[in-house]
This record gives structure tokens, sequence and C-alpha cells, in this order.
């Protein structure tokens, strides 16, 4: 929340549309519902901590008062038998050696077991004192949770009150507003025809490389080309993030329309919001395969990994050109800043030969 907050709600002094700041707004809200979501199954949690904890220090407490019960019985008959002389008689009256020889024993397991007994309510009573050091330490973890759930659902009531006056503002003049999504998003797919486009020639031209005469419509992977594969494929969950600071503002998939809630859009990348000036890095090491340049567009890069390929859109300048040999971390160009929209949003997408995946899946978690 803090970071988001910081990429994308602390420039105000910056022009944004509304669509953009309802987005914003959207995300945000979303986040707020997840983060209190969480902190009311933590506290629930810590309930049953806290229960099972309580019950635990219940059952210590009568297992301590059995023991002490026990051992004050011991002490008390120890105390009548304590002389050495009545030891000595207890030998001495044995009818044959193997009767002394078993008091004797007796007496030795009686001292030891009363020793044991001792230590056993002493660690009782550690265990007791940890346990509630433990509890209060589960209730004032709960009490904060519960008072930072007061707070995020205050929050959250202020942003839907300001997304309300948004979507007013919004549906006063439809038609515009409308107008700006759809084209925003016949961009966006244009881009995606482009970068298909570029896969499949891709795909066609490492099939003519190796011979094949029809187009499997998956690339054919030298043995060098199978390790880097599978070296890829291997480090899902764990692949770096493309910049250094960013927040996913647009998901992958299927999301609704902000104008028309019967409109939903698939979206075959995801959008990363992150600071004005952000280097872009190749999540994995791997080749240029292409450099994409659309007509009234920004540039994207197309790094090929055996038959994965990685995708970063909407950057204003780029470090490298087709062919290059890329490493992992390798600065490869600049986000684009919409001065209008007021955001650096990074578009990002990953394919295994032509089906799209979620990116959000193999990025680390942040």
């Amino acid at each position: 929340m803090k970071q988001f907050k910081a990429l994308l709600f602390d420039k105000e002094k910056e022009e944004k549309s509304e669509i953009t700041l309802i987005e914003d707004l959207n995300y945000r809200i979303s986040k707020r519902e997840n983060l209190i979501r969480i902190t009311n199954q933590q506290a629930n949690l810590l309930t049953r901590e806290i229960n099972a904890n309580e019950n635990e220090i219940a059952s210590l407490k009568h297992q301590l008062k059995e023991l002490k019960d026990d051992y004050a019985a011991m002490v008390v008959k120890s105390y009548k038998s304590k002389s050495e002389q009545s030891r000595v008689m207890f030998l001495l009256s044995s009818s044959n050696f193997k009767q002394a020889y078993k008091r004797l024993q007796y007496i030795r397991q009686y001292t030891k077991y009363q020793k044991e007994q001792g230590e056993a309510i002493k660690a009782k009573t550690k265990e007791l004192e940890t346990l509630n050091t433990q509890l209060s330490k589960q209730k004032e973890d709960k009490q904060k949770l519960i008072e930072d759930n007061r707070i995020a659902k205050r929050q959250l009531e202020k942003e839907r009150k300001e997304r309300e006056v948004l979507m007013t503002s919004i549906k006063a003049d439809m038609s515009k507003f409308a107008a700006q999504i759809k084209k925003k998003k016949q961009e966006a797919d244009r881009l995606d025809r482009e970068i298909n486009r570029l896969i499949r020639e891709a795909i066609a031209a490492s099939n003519r490389k190796a011979g094949k005469k029809t187009s499997t419509g998956k690339f054919v992977l030298t043995p060098e080309a199978k390790r880097l594969a599978s070296n890829f494929e291997a480090n899902k969950g764990k692949l770096g993030w493309p910049v250094s600071r960013g927040v996913i503002k647009g998901k992958f998939g299927k999301r609704r329309s902000l104008t028309d809630a019967s409109v939903t859009n698939n979206y075959k990348s995801i959008q990363i919001a992150t600071e004005t000036n952000a280097e872009v890095r190749a999540v994995f090491r791997g080749e240029v395969s292409e450099i994409l340049i659309v007509k009234n567009g920004n540039p994207a890069v197309l790094i090929r990994h055996g038959n994965y390929l990685t995708i970063y859109m909407n950057l204003s300048k780029v470090y490298v050109k087709k062919g290059d040999k890329i490493s992992t971390g390798q600065v490869i160009g600049q986000v684009f800043t919409n001065k209008i929209r007021g955001e650096t949003l990074l578009g990002f997408r990953i394919n295994k030969n032509s089906q799209v995946l979620n990116p959000e899946s193999w990025l680390v978690k942040n």
C-alpha cells in the first residue's frame, strides 16, 4: 500500500484524467479490502492461538497443583522418617541381606524421585510463565490488528466515496470517457496483434532454420536453447521484477470495463506502475528477438529464452538491438511516462511459444 501510494498518489501536482484516477482508486480499494481480509484472518488465528494457550495454561496449572500436592505429601512423609538412625534401623531390621539390599535401593530411588518431582515442578512453572508471556503478547498483537482494521475500514470508506464522486462525473459525460477507454483498448489490441505476429514469424524462422518446411506453432530448439528454456521454467515464481520499484496496477486476464460492467476485456500482459525514468531490466538471460516500433506508440523489446519470450512494452528509450545477448538483470531501456495521464506504466508479458502466460505467477513476490 505504501509503495503504491508513493508511486501513484504522491504526484498531486500532476494532472491525471478521471479514468486514470478511477483505475488507481480501484486498485487501492482492492488492496485495502485484501488487507482487511488478511488482518481479519490474522486476528482469527490469534484468537484460536489464545484459546489454545489458555486451555494449555489451565491444564498446566492442574498438573502443577498435583505435582505440588504429591511433593508436599512426600516432604511430610520424609520428615517423619528423616533421621539417619531411622534409615539405619530400617536397613538393620531386614530379615536377610537381600531384603536389606532392596531396602537400600528403595531409599535411593525414593530420594531420586523426590529430586525429579522438584525439577518437574520447576519446569512446569517455567513453561507456565513462558505461556503467560506469550499469551499477553498475542493479546496485544490482536488488539493492534483490530485497531489497524478500524483505520483501514475508515480509509476504505473514504476511498469508496472518492470513487463514487469520480464515477458520477464520468457518468455525466459517458461518451467522452467511453471514447478514451475504447482508444486505450484499441492501442493495446494493436500492440498485442503486432507482438503475436512477431512471435509467429520468429517461430516460422526457427522452423526454417532447423529444416522444417511447415510451422508447428512451436520453436524448434537446439540443445543449448532447450537448456535455457528448462532453466527459465525452473525459475517460475523466482524471476526478478523488470523494474526496481513497482506495483501491479493492471492484472492479467479478464477484467470488466470501468464504464460498462457488461463489457469484459481480456488482457495478455500486466501493467506495472513504477517511478519516473525507471530503468527496465531483463528478468532472465536470453537474446533480443525483436525491437517492436508501433506507429503512434512506444517501443517494445522481445527477449527470447529458448521457447519462452519476455516482452517489455511502453518504453521511452531502448538500449539494446536485435540479436544482442542479454544477461539477467541487464538494463535494456527506460519506461515511458505519460505526462497527460500522470503515470509511468511498464507493460510486461510472457509467452511460451504462441501461448500467453500470466506474468504475475512467474515473478518473485514483491
